[in-house]
């Protein structure tokens, strides 16, 4: 291969990071250049790591990366005040994708300084012995962990940052070359989480640490993703070009078998982690880090510096975790009346720093196929409600100052302050909604039905301007002190990354494509254990009310006797809807075209609830993101070499 000039970033910025509810705190003073020597002793090696996990936040709770993961799969479109990186991303005809405009860059730059950091560790903690093999392997983990990021979103990548493959690098360099698929794979993240899996503890170091059923699920996952590019069903291309085998001589079946094997493997010997009892309870704010959470880029509100940003203003970048922000609506733009004659209209739904609510940007929009076949059953599957906002209830008593005690609603109907003000229903109704031309009485083009008080929408009248909120990545504060806390700041929640369920969907993944299983453990009843906890509720979140029922039996009832990868692909949107698994999900299975090539969604403008169908154009070389044209313009090359470095099809 040719070599090319290329500038890495050395080492990163240690970020000081909490472990709510640990006495193990990973600290450490601000450090912009690492040497060997400084990975030589315990404290720089705790150091090194703890920078790690910080690193965590610039890629996820990012909501320009966040973007890319969703926005133009079956699962999301774009919402009305999109701008160019969210309009791109959606292959409908509204730009296109191209190296300055992907936001793939926020992984591309990250993660590099991150894996040059873990080598450090890596090269120079194992020479001292007084320094565990557990740390170290907390430092291959998260450079295989980098690595798989970002094989699955560019394709091949750089193995060599300047001191030779996976070496520490400790000078600014600008030569580098792209190594192939199978090379990042066997040569980086395979080895990499073998001795994680064999090194790292049952129980984490800190809360929210690495461990080895994470490792376990990680190699699972690689391989499972690697046994897909093997086999490649749909003929599609590779970057840097190369025969689809395996150095190793294996093929697509033997990695589907080992991604089965480690999946249950996690299964049978979790350590501290667990499935939640409910589904409502994975995502619950106050329930954050619990025994199903195995990896999360943290967040807290006790402190700006352990939080990695403001408490008080979101800044729109990172390390804020904002991601929750794109798919909320404006929701204070709905007006209920202050008089019963419908007069004296004010905002009965204020801003607030609440799960159900939170910072509005309507960047990103859910597809009606996403609400109404996705989520069909939202009578006995938990998870619909447990993800969206549906109902939107009054709160402007917590704005202060001289508030009406009752707001006058739809029908002009009295509505106390706790009751919904707008709902979006679970399904069309029998009787027609009366929609309005145009903002309307609720000024956001919402509906009236008999006798509610609350105005609606229908799955089917959901626009790019107004629908369900995704609550499951809402904010939640403590120290809001009756009010409406603080809205405009980052959230200061963990962005979950993985989730011990994960390898209930692996393992049965693989068996769907031919692996051999264990007794108990097809591929129907690993998915069947999930199903049977999503029917299973304890709370009625948007009904704000206890509801303790087990449709447990219905749930395992209705699973087909045989399931496929695309009943597998929609239990997977259903369980993780909007936490930017989706785009990898349609990429690996080669299904991105098939199952998101249209959708359907109501305009731009309030009032509107006529849906159309928009077709995307999704290419073949759409399944790898463009280079960075950030990172091209460091290279020091003529044109027709930096040509060979981009992915084909993107300029």
């Amino acid at each position: 291969m040719k070599s090319f000039k290329i500038k890495f970033l050395i080492g990163a910025a240690v970020i000081s990071m909490s472990a709510a509810g640990c006495s193990d705190i990973l600290e450490e003073e601000p450090r912009s250049l690492y040497t060997p020597e400084y990975f030589q002793s315990e404290r720089g090696v705790q150091g090194g790591l703890t920078s790690m996990y910080a690193h965590l936040r610039y890629i996820y709770g990012d909501a320009y990366y966040y973007n890319t993961t969703q926005t133009g799969t079956d699962e999301v479109t774009y919402g009305r005040d999109a701008d160019e990186n969210f309009l791109v991303m959606d292959l409908s005809g509204r730009g296109v994708i191209n190296s300055n405009n992907s936001r793939a860059d926020r992984l591309w730059t990250n993660a590099f300084p991150n894996i040059n950091t873990a080598s450090g560790i890596i090269e120079n903690g194992t020479a001292v012995s007084t320094i565990s093999p557990a740390l170290i392997a907390e430092a291959r983990f998260f450079r295989a962990f980098d690595y798989f990021l970002l094989v699955q979103t560019f394709g091949g990548v750089p193995l060599d940052l300047g001191a030779g493959e996976l070496k520490f690098n400790t000078n600014p360099i600008r030569t580098s070359v792209r190594n192939t698929v199978p090379e990042v794979y066997t040569k980086a993240i395979f080895p990499d989480l073998l001795q994680a899996v064999n090194d790292l503890p049952t129980n984490p170091r800190v809360i929210g640490g690495a461990t080895k059923t994470l490792a376990r699920l990680y190699l699972a996952k690689a391989y499972l993703t690697y046994a897909w590019w093997l086999e490649n069903p749909n003929n599609i291309p590779t970057y840097p070009a190369t025969p689809r085998t395996d150095p190793n001589g294996r093929n697509a079946q033997y990695y589907y078998q080992q991604a089965y094997d480690l999946a249950v493997a996690g299964i049978e010997n979790p350590g501290p982690f667990r499935l939640q009892a409910t589904y409502y309870d994975v995502n619950l704010a106050q329930n954050d880090r619990n025994s199903e959470l195995m990896l999360y880029a943290d967040h807290t509100e006790t402190s700006e510096l352990y939080n990695g940003g403001s408490l008080t203003f979101g800044t729109g970048n990172s390390p804020d975790n904002f991601a929750g922000w794109m798919m909320t609506w404006n929701y204070t733009n709905i007006r209920s009346a202050a008089n019963p004659n419908g007069t004296g209209p004010f905002s009965s739904v204020q801003r607030e720093a609440a799960q159900p609510l939170g910072r509005p940007w309507t960047r990103m929009a859910p597809t009606i196929g996403a609400v109404e076949n996705t989520f069909a059953d939202k009578t006995n599957d938990s998870r619909y409600d447990g993800t969206f906002t549906t109902v939107y209830r009054g709160n402007w008593p917590k704005a202060g100052g001289n508030q009406p005690a009752v707001a006058y609603n739809a029908n002009n109907l009295p509505v106390s302050p706790g009751q919904p003000i707008l709902t979006f229903l679970n399904e069309e109704p029998a009787t027609a909604i009366n929609y309005p031309t145009g903002g309307g009485k609720s000024n956001v083009g919402a509906g009236e039905l008999p006798g509610r008080a609350d105005y609606v929408i229908s799955p089917r009248g959901i626009s790019r301007i107004v629908y369900p909120g995704l609550w499951k990545l809402g904010p939640y504060r403590t120290d809001n002190a009756g009010g409406l806390g603080q809205p405009n700041a980052g959230s200061t929640r963990p962005f979950n990354i993985a989730k011990f369920s994960e390898l209930y969907f692996v393992a049965a993944e693989a068996a769907v494509k031919g692996a051999t299983t264990k007794a108990g453990m097809t591929a129907r009843e690993l998915i069947n254990v999930i199903r049977a906890r999503a029917g299973k509720w304890r709370y009625d979140n948007n009904g704000n009310m206890a509801k303790v029922q087990d449709n447990s039996a219905a749930m395992v009832a209705a699973t087909p006797a045989t399931i496929d990868i695309n009943y597998i692909l929609a239990e997977r949107s259903r369980e993780y809807y909007g936490e930017g698994y989706r785009w990898y999900d349609l990429v690996r299975t080669q299904k991105w075209n098939e199952l998101a090539s249209t959708y359907r969604i109501a305009g731009n403008n309030y009032g509107d609830h006529t849906p159309v169908t928009v077709t995307r154009t999704i290419q073949p070389h759409h399944y790898l993101r463009p280079i960075p044209q950030g990172q091209l313009d460091r290279m020091d090359v003529p044109a027709e070499v930096k040509a060979t470095y981009q992915n084909p099809g993107y300029l």
